[in-house]
């Protein structure tokens, strides 16, 4: 293995495969090296369906292997260390790996240690989540197995990979168990302010959540999980809850852990005070380190860390990137789009599209915060395909 190259991408996921791709399309010369010691690569925005029984977990998963760009060196290890003054990374085994440029986009860190008892507890006691590949298929399990009491749906108080996510699955529960005649109390339980950021989109999850007779709870975090007596424990962490301890019995509790940055990025040269990844959110260029940039769920970007937000995001980074290389400007500008797809039911789906304003910049001619058959069915058939055969490939 050589242990130098023109361009080293952090990361093989979403983010590092398609900006690889794009950047080969746009010049394939370009000495390309992509560094992750992941034998496979996931569409994780399917295991909410897998959550719900709409979709098979296995079509979710494929090889690696298989998605990595022709052209390109796949470095299988993981990085341990950057040093941006030198241009190097440094590998697990030690070894140091020289770049002209660098993109780090090495995703989010689920934290599932953060919280006493859940890893103890998950696929078991009632305990799911569709936060892994493991475990997702477990959340059916639960939905289908309540006959009554209390399900609970989490939140956390930090910044995660697609912030409806928690809510998705949660009205395929209440919608599910209304058609089966379950009696069983849904309540949210999060660690934000509101249910949602976007007034027009919130609106309509309001009455989605009154529809249903969902109870809600904010300003809280999910601290313990006793999974035999089937306790969960949040404290309150706003300014007239601060403290405040609640125990709360369930009956089935689907958590969406917290998550934070990579712990290598963290650590790093390249994170700010908060551990993200320190970019200027338009041209996605380092802040201090004019070589480097960066997108994704690890950069510091104000925006919901969506799949969709890195489809905007990619284009903007290889077009700056390759000016940056020509010497030319770097004139390619991200307006802080994302979207957000929040299923509300069987066959029902709101497609929340905006900016860094908080601004609705929707897609379809018509008013995409009402729900709509069509929007589930392009959730469940058309973005699977478009991600394995378009956005991966670097065709959009």
């Amino acid at each position: 293995m050589k242990n130098h190259y023109q361009i080293v991408i952090v990361g093989g996921g979403n983010a590092g495969i398609s900006i690889a791709s794009q950047l080969l399309r746009k010049d394939a010369t370009l000495d390309i090296a992509i560094i992750d010691g992941a034998k496979k690569h996931y569409y994780q925005p399917a295991w909410t369906l897998v959550g719900g029984g709409e979709f098979n977990i296995q079509d979710t998963e494929r090889d690696e292997a298989s998605v990595i760009p022709a052209g390109t060196t796949w470095i299988q290890q993981m990085v341990s260390e950057f040093k941006p003054e030198e241009n190097k990374v440094y590998l697990a085994d030690g070894t140091a790996i020289q770049y002209e440029y660098l993109i780090t986009v090495p995703g989010i860190q689920v934290n599932w240690g953060e919280i006493k008892g859940l890893k103890e507890n998950l696929g078991k006691n009632g305990v799911c989540s569709n936060y892994s590949f493991e475990s997702a298929p477990y959340t059916w399990e639960c939905i289908q197995q309540t006959k009554g009491g209390k399900a609970i749906f989490t939140n956390p108080h930090t910044p995660i990979k697609c912030g409806g996510a928690p809510q998705k699955i949660m009205y395929l529960a209440a919608d599910y168990f209304r058609k089966n005649g379950v009696n069983s109390q849904v309540e949210f339980w999060s660690g934000g302010t509101r249910v949602f950021g976007v007034e027009k989109y919130e609106n309509t999850l309001k009455k989605v959540i009154a529809h249903y007779g969902i109870n809600t709870q904010f300003f809280v975090k999910l601290v313990e999980i006793d999974g035999a007596a089937k306790i969960a424990k949040f404290v309150g962490i706003g300014d007239s809850n601060k403290d405040q301890v609640y125990e709360v019995a369930f009956d089935m509790i689907h958590v969406t852990p917290p998550q934070s940055a990579p712990d290598f990025i963290k650590s790093s040269p390249l994170a700010n005070a908060a551990g993200w990844i320190d970019v200027e959110k338009h041209t996605l260029q380092h802040n201090t380190y004019k070589n480097i940039f960066a997108c994704g769920d690890a950069a510091n970007l104000p925006v919901s860390r969506t799949g969709a937000a890195i489809r905007k995001q990619a284009p903007v980074l290889v077009h700056n990137l390759l000016a940056l290389i020509k010497g030319e400007e770097m004139n390619a500008f991200y307006n802080g789009y994302s979207s957000c797809p929040i299923i509300t039911g069987y066959n029902k789906l709101v497609l929340a599209e905006f900016d860094y304003n908080n601004t609705p910049t929707e897609t379809f001619p018509f008013d995409q915060s009402k729900e709509r058959w069509s929007m589930y069915q392009m959730k469940k058939h058309i973005l699977p395909y478009l991600y394995w055969n378009q956005i991966l490939p670097g065709k959009m």
